[in-house]
């Protein structure tokens, strides 16, 4: 995807020798434009240096001064709505009433039409000079040879015409190039706006989320922890559950119990004895420092035979650790999490008519990862896997704490 940056230096910054994005880009001491390597090689064979499009002239080269970027990125998470003629820079509204409150800050739309217009202006002028400059060369050239032999008037108006044809095909061909680069800038400037549409549109889908979200964080510690009971008849034959049903760990070998419906047969897992269709309700499972295990919530018609799949898809809204370090949020496409803390407790918050699920490191208060804008039709209940034990290591059980 082209980036925002790139797009928009190449509509607002375009050499005034080349008509290309401005490439190692430079400014002359009279205020004009142009790439690095254009300007020097219009004043390669030259020994005074003048600007291609006023004609100022310069004592030398180090008149030049080389431009600061055009855009920066994005600072602020904001898009870059105006642009800063003192810095020479795009801005957010947010920068403009901080670090650039003081500098004459302009729309970005504003400035690029100021831009615009500023090249057509010159191109204009270099073009009415060129045209006066072979005018007044022809002419010259006529008055002289008709001074000195007037038989040559008809060879003269020849050539005169031959040049000003020449002169006009010329204009032709630069006025077509125009069309082509105008062209080609407009269709540009349609991809673009398209882009950042579908940017503004993705923006404030997020802003959306995190308001949300914040709400949620906000009023999460007015709800009672829910007490949550492990169901024996959904626990995988080699789970083990304490008595009082708060704790599951796994015991390695398969326990003699009864096979019915309900039992995970495949996967170690189990479910809360107690689901809900309504409401919200938080519950917290100290996970201590074990190495794998899965946590979250599960649909009550979820496949309990046979291997699962553990994702919204099929019913259930989790997330896992592995090999001690490796969390991911188990959507379709698992979504690998980068936590800043490992968390000894994890708080998970269910808002039914929202259809959100959330996930929160309890000794930190942070964030772990949301399902958000989900549909559940049916009574969904806690879930839980302490994974499997390898040797001595991931022994220890998940426990559900009641406040």
């Amino acid at each position: 995807m082209t980036s925002f940056s790139s797009s928009l230096s190449g509509e607002l910054l375009q050499c005034n020798i080349c008509l290309e994005v401005l490439t190692d880009p430079v400014t002359t001491s009279c205020g004009h434009n142009f790439c690095n390597v254009c300007i020097e090689a219009c004043w390669e064979s030259g020994q005074l240096y003048r600007c291609p499009l006023c004609k100022e002239g310069f004592d030398s080269k180090n008149s030049n001064t080389r431009q600061k970027p055009f855009l920066t990125f994005y600072k602020h998470d904001k898009p870059l709505e105006m642009f800063c003629r003192d810095d020479q820079t795009c801005l957010c509204l947010f920068c403009t009433e901080t670090e650039h409150k003081t500098h004459n800050a302009v729309p970005i739309e504003e400035e690029k039409i100021r831009r615009y217009f500023s090249m057509s202006i010159q191109l204009y002028l270099t073009e009415l000079f060129t045209r006066n400059e072979f005018t007044y060369l022809l002419t010259t050239s006529v008055k002289q040879r008709a001074s000195t032999n007037e038989s040559n008037k008809a060879n003269k108006v020849e050539l005169f015409t031959d040049l000003i044809h020449s002169i006009e095909r010329c204009q032709s061909e630069l006025l077509e190039v125009m069309e082509q680069k105008q062209t080609a800038a407009e269709t540009q400037a349609g991809e673009l706006i398209k882009e950042l549409e579908q940017e503004i549109t993705e923006l404030k889908r997020r802003e959306s989320e995190l308001e949300q979200l914040s709400h949620t964080e906000d009023h999460l510690h007015l709800l009672q922890v829910m007490g949550v009971i492990l169901d024996p008849n959904t626990a995988h034959p080699k789970l083990i559950l304490s008595k009082d049903g708060k704790q599951v760990s796994h015991g390695g070998s398969w326990r003699d119990v009864p096979n019915n419906s309900e039992r995970f047969d495949s996967s170690a897992c189990v479910l809360g004895k107690d689901g809900f269709s309504c409401g919200r309700f938080y519950f917290v499972v100290q996970v201590g420092d074990k190495t794998e295990w899965d946590l979250g919530v599960a649909r009550e018609s979820i496949e309990r035979k046979g291997k699962i799949t553990v994702c919204p898809e099929k019913g259930f809204w989790g997330i896992w650790l592995r090999n001690g370090g490796e969390y991911v949020a188990n959507e379709y496409c698992p979504v690998p999490l980068s936590l800043k803390d490992k968390p000894q407790k994890v708080g998970v918050f269910v808002d039914y008519e929202e259809g959100l699920v959330s996930f929160y490191n309890v000794e930190t208060k942070a964030l772990i990862y949301s399902f958000t804008g989900q549909s559940f039709t049916e009574k969904i209940f806690p879930f839980f896997s302490p994974c499997n034990k390898r040797g001595d290591v991931n022994t220890k059980p998940l426990i559900i704490h009641t406040a």
